[in-house]
């Protein structure tokens, strides 16, 4: 892969109220068993990762389901429910085998047809995917362990695509599942991965649990991000949903739980004084915020507006707000991860200089806005999001647009940002969301960044030129090639303006000191981890 350096760089009173009503009294032989509670970045409200990119049912599909292949913490790609792979001289033909011992949990083991279901409809949502099957001749099964893919034509990122590490995960499903339309919510959540799904305790905007699988077999290979053995220490796991911050705080604090995936910068120093509690970066890169505007309606289908909100866009405001310190954020003015090779400098003047109101109102101005309503839609159980949509709320009032901050939890959010319809009908002009490094670090990957329209992610920004450069860049020889055709998004998007990137930051975790084994990654994974 012509991104392999890439690899290289990716190394109280309050408590009470918060669980009362959903404490579930042990029967005597659970109350032996080792329970992880995990206080989640959200709440989990769709149990399908590839009808969404949002991060919490990829978390969730990471919990439930297995892969093909992972990538470790170099960024290479690793057979995981594979036993061993095969190309052809030509490049034209993949085959694949499947390990032994793989089931699903009703039991049913694993099949090619599982596979290759699964992989077809994840290439219908996810960019990457469509890419790939836009190369793909035919998916067909030798056997139930065997399976085959044949190309039209050489596509050299074949692997690196079924291993994707973030949304869309291309995750397998039983056949019966994957056979689901894509643009419809899977709602059984029978995989074949480490924990098994309690849906008859799953309490949404509550509790979500897991617990172990006890027939899944692990590799033999150490845990690196999401390859090798996915080895499950504890028996149960709870995910805790606690929406207000400093609920979440005193609950880790007081040790009613274990492990505070996000914690929000102010709350840092609080927890900094327990000794108990330890705070860490775990995410080697750090994640991208960024504001998305509905191209489908107006007044953001006009080029010309949206030009005039990345004019007026300060990056340190956002930098400040998500990270609160400026040590655990950066200015990155690239529509690529900074840090990796597809970052680029070129036209970051329009965002990296000094915001111009002047020319900004001059914009809308030319926009020909008529006062229509400007709807922003924000999560208040999300720092991360609705830090942004305050900030950008406060900007588009000083531009004199009409527009409302519509709050919400980010459950709704995510549901909510699928809408087509115009505001007046329950639709959207703006949301606020963030990536992690690897999710927006190329071209491939990045699906804010298409132009595709309606077959595109939420926002459906529609630009052939960007579609035409895109394709360049995969049919590239060189990186540096590469490099070149990613320059060329870029400078393209700063006159399309698909979105607007807002800062790079880290978000740290925190768990109680008798929690071990979390690995370093830019997912929360809980397998590997152990508590005494």
């Amino acid at each position: 892969m012509t991104t392999a350096k890439f690899r290289g760089l990716l190394s109280a009173p309050l408590v009470a109220a918060a669980f009362a009503g959903s404490a579930v009294l042990p029967a005597p032989a659970a109350a032996q068993q080792k329970t992880l509670k995990f206080v989640p970045e959200a709440d989990l409200r769709s149990l399908d990762p590839i009808w969404t990119t949002a991060y919490i049912p990829r978390n969730h599909g990471y919990m439930v389901y297995d892969t093909l292949f992972s990538v470790n913490e170099k960024f290479e790609p690793q057979p995981q429910m594979l036993e061993k792979y095969e190309k052809s001289a030509d490049g034209l033909t993949y085959t694949f085998t499947l390990r032994d011992g793989l089931k699903f949990h009703d039991g049913q083991p694993v099949r090619s047809a599982d596979a290759i279901a699964s992989i077809q409809r994840w290439a219908k949502r996810d960019p990457f995917g469509q890419k790939l099957d836009e190369a793909t001749e035919s998916w067909t099964a030798t056997n139930d362990k065997v399976f085959v893919l044949k190309l039209k034509r050489p596509f050299a990122l074949t692997i690196d695509a079924l291993s994707k590490p973030s949304s869309n995960v291309p995750f397998i499903m039983p056949e019966r599942l994957a056979k689901t339309d894509p643009f419809q919510q899977v709602t059984d959540a029978t995989g074949s991965g480490p924990f098994k799904f309690v849906k008859d305790e799953w309490v949404p905007g509550n509790k979500v649990v897991y617990v172990k699988n006890t027939d899944y077999v692990a590799r033999k290979e150490p845990s690196s991000w999401a390859s090798g053995g996915k080895v499950v220490k504890v028996d149960r796991v709870e995910w805790i949903y606690i929406p207000d911050s400093a609920t979440a705080a005193a609950a880790l604090n007081s040790g009613e739980v274990d492990w505070w995936q996000q914690v929000p910068p102010d709350l840092v120093p609080l927890l900094s004084k327990n000794k108990d509690i330890k705070i860490e970066n775990t995410d080697p890169l750090g994640a991208m915020g960024i504001i998305r505007f509905n191209h489908l309606q107006v007044p953001f289908n006009n080029e010309k507006l949206r030009q005039a909100v990345l004019s007026v866009v300060n990056q340190e405001d956002y930098m400040l707000g998500i990270a609160g310190d400026p040590k655990n954020g950066k200015l990155c003015p690239s529509f690529f991860t900074c840090g990796s090779p597809m970052s680029s400098t070129v036209g970051s003047e329009v965002l990296s200089g000094k915001r111009d109101f002047e020319k900004a109102k001059a914009l809308v101005k030319e926009s020909g806005y008529k006062g229509e309503k400007v709807i922003v839609i924000s999560a208040t159980d999300q720092p991360i999001v609705h830090s942004q949509g305050l900030i950008t709320t406060e900007l588009l009032r000083k531009l004199g647009l009409n527009v409302e901050l519509q709050a919400s939890d980010w459950g709704t959010l995510i549901t909510r940002r699928s809408s087509k319809e115009p505001v007046e009908k329950g639709g959207w002009s703006i949301f606020h969301t963030w990536w992690v490094g690897p999710d927006v670090a190329t071209p491939a990957t990045n699906a804010p960044m298409r132009g595709n329209g309606d077959k595109g992610w939420f926002g459906w920004s529609t630009d052939a030129k960007l579609e035409e450069l895109r394709d360049a860049w995969f049919n590239s020889k060189s990186e540096e090639e590469q490099k070149k055709y990613a320059a060329e998004m870029q400078k393209r998007g700063w006159v399309v303006v698909p979105f607007v990137p807002t800062a790079q930051f880290i978000v740290p975790t925190a768990y109680r000191s008798n929690i071990s084994g979390i690995l370093i990654s830019p997912i929360a994974f809980l397998w590997n981890v152990e508590k005494k």
